[in-house]
């Protein structure tokens, strides 16, 4: 492991109130590894062997039955998946696949549950972040029942420029077919709606997003913090997808 990340893992929400004796033998069972983009890392259903925590690169997480598959989520660095399957010592109900070239810190489970309940700051961190966890996934599940897949990708772009501190223009973190999996559409459906929210004060040129009209826009997609948050007191990496990259 090299020397700069240890100090980076510490500074996870997860870790960084634990005892320092609990995280530099949390640390010493952990290794890493360099991984090419396109490259499965876990397979759902496998055994949680690993806490994972993404140093560089991008991690997709998916869920795949029959013959269909979505995207549910993003991981950038610094950030770590899956906990709750970890801590539960249970399957694994998603597979990953690096989309780009990645470090990731792999962290036996058997350690991380011994910790757990060795180590009463570290227990409150992880609840602290699977409560985070769960409460993304009802926002998420909100936005996909109650609102139809305008208000979706609309909401969405909105969000993100005021996640990104108002901002007028942006780019998409990720490809258009994983937003539009995300957001549960099919890529040509995402596109013809995209085309169809210039109206309302929103264009899309490429991967460039921006905002004509922020008023009209708001005035669609009415907000609201019960579905589109964030938690005031929210802590951990429980962002679904990458944070947008802004325009110059």
């Amino acid at each position: 492991m090299r020397p700069h990340e240890l100090p980076e893992i510490r500074h996870l929400p997860l870790f960084r109130d634990m005892r320092q004796s609990s995280f530099e033998a949390l640390m010493q069972a952990a290794y890493a590894q360099n991984f090419p983009a396109g490259l499965d890392l876990i397979r759902q259903g496998d055994p949680a062997d690993f806490l994972h925590v993404v140093m560089e690169g991008l991690v997709e997480l998916y869920a795949h039955w029959d013959d269909h598959e979505a995207t549910m989520a993003v991981v950038n660095p610094v950030g770590t998946f899956i906990l709750a399957a970890t801590i539960r010592d249970a399957p694994y109900l998603m597979s990953a696949r690096t989309l780009e070239r990645s470090r990731i810190i792999l962290v036996p489970s058997s350690d991380l549950r011994a910790i757990f309940r060795q180590d009463s700051e570290f227990a409150v961190s992880v609840i602290q972040e699977l409560a985070g966890c769960y409460r993304a996934v009802v926002r998420h599940a909100k936005g996909l029942k109650l609102r139809n897949s305008r208000e979706r990708i609309a909401s969405y772009l909105l969000r993100q420029s005021r996640l990104a501190g108002n901002a007028p223009s942006y780019f998409l973190p990720v490809e258009k077919r994983l937003l539009a999996s995300y957001l549960g559409m099919t890529p040509e459906n995402l596109s013809r709606i995209l085309k169809a929210l210039e109206p309302v004060g929103v264009k899309i040129d490429g991967m460039r997003v921006v905002i004509t009209d922020r008023g009209k826009l708001t005035a669609f997609v009415k907000p609201d913090r019960l579905i589109d948050g964030p938690d005031l007191d929210a802590v951990g990496a429980v962002s679904s997808l990458p944070p947008v990259k802004l325009a110059t």
